[in-house]
């Protein structure tokens, strides 16, 4: 299976999981507010994902993938500050002073603002079938957030909740930057900083918490739609970038129309199908995307996992045993060369 393939089908299951997330929380918000519902299922992430590491290591389990290092601490503390402050307490913000109509298409712009920072900002390159593309799945988005009811709020309400989505197109960008890394790793670092902060604001703003049964029910949903959803997206960021994920992770919403409709008692509506159709033809047309040139790599020294490839030769000194794929600090040399490619941290040149 190709890496275009295998990106397209992580972030469409990132985003089935986290789509899975909104009906379900929509159960459990009347037993508790908003902000501590957000900061249960961030820790539920953090705290399974803890749980899987520590099992991974007493099974014997060897490490592929690179660890996470010092290095990194400057981009996690961006990721966990946008991500996990800036964005949920410029949501809640937001919410306050918007009509829900308001709110869910201006919630929209997300994915639109991380692929504009992915390739304004980050070095990422998208033609124009990937453009198109990209427009039908969050023209879809769009058609899915219109529904009866007011549009009301204000100028403030409006620029919060429009803060919140370059925050987080901020840190879906940074997190890109950090793919390389174990995603396991990274997901559990950036759910466990992100719970605990807003864990804090709820505490200190004096939050109800829910009961039991409920508190329980949001860290296993945490653990589902956000662990293993940002998991599998931050695989689909290594693989494809954050411009064309964005894209696929759009889809989210379609998911959760869907899910309200057995969970919820809901009933698709005619514009529920038209932003299906839509969200469709833009994923087709990105799995679709072919894009190849020639193309020069810089030298490069950086650690993930590998295979020996046509990117990958090099030596191994120190190691008796070679095994694939495998992990370890190594160099890139400077090629130039002629084939298919997405916008990886490995294909960052110009057009």
């Amino acid at each position: 299976m190709s890496p275009r393939v295998r990106g397209a089908l992580m972030g469409l299951g990132a985003a089935a999981l986290f789509g899975i997330s909104a009906p379900v929380a929509k159960l459990l918000l009347p037993s508790s507010s908003p902000l501590v519902l957000a900061s249960l299922l961030y820790l539920g992430s953090g705290l399974g994902l803890a749980a899987v590491g520590l099992l991974r290591r007493s099974s014997g389990i060897p490490r592929r993938e690179a660890p996470l290092g010092r290095k990194d601490v400057p981009l996690l503390a961006g990721i966990i500050l946008c991500g996990g402050v800036l964005g949920p307490v410029l949501m809640l913000t937001g919410l306050q002073r918007l009509s829900g109509v308001a709110a869910s298409l201006l919630l929209n712009l997300e994915g639109p603002l991380t692929l504009l920072l992915a390739l304004l900002v980050f070095g990422e390159h998208l033609g124009r079938s990937g453009v198109l593309a990209a427009g039908f799945i969050f023209s879809g988005a769009v058609v899915l957030g219109v529904e009866a009811g007011e549009v009301r709020g204000d100028a403030l309400g409006a620029l919060a909740l429009a803060g919140a989505c370059l925050a987080w197109a901020v840190d879906n960008n940074l997190t890109q930057r950090l793919s390389l890394k174990d995603p396991v790793a990274l997901v559990r670092v950036k759910a466990l900083g992100a719970g605990t902060c807003t864990l804090l604001i709820a505490l200190l703003t004096r939050q109800p918490f829910p009961s039991a049964p409920v508190f329980a029910s949001a860290l296993v949903l945490g653990l589902a739609s956000y662990g293993l959803s940002i998991v599998l997206d931050t695989h689909a960021l290594r693989l494809l970038g954050a411009a064309r994920e964005a894209a696929y992770f759009a889809t989210a919403p379609f998911v959760g129309a869907l899910v309200a409709v057995p969970l919820l008692g809901e009933r698709l509506q005619g514009l529920d199908l038209v932003a299906g159709a839509l969200m469709a033809m833009g994923v087709l047309l990105l799995l679709r995307e072919r894009h190849g040139h020639v193309h020069t790599h810089e030298a490069l020294e950086h650690e993930h996992v590998h295979v020996h490839d046509e990117h990958h030769r090099h030596e191994h000194p120190g190691m008796s045993e070679v095994t694939e794929p495998h992990s370890h600090p190594h160099r890139h040399a400077s090629i130039t060369h002629d084939h298919p490619h997405m916008s990886d941290l490995h294909h960052r040149h110009r057009h």
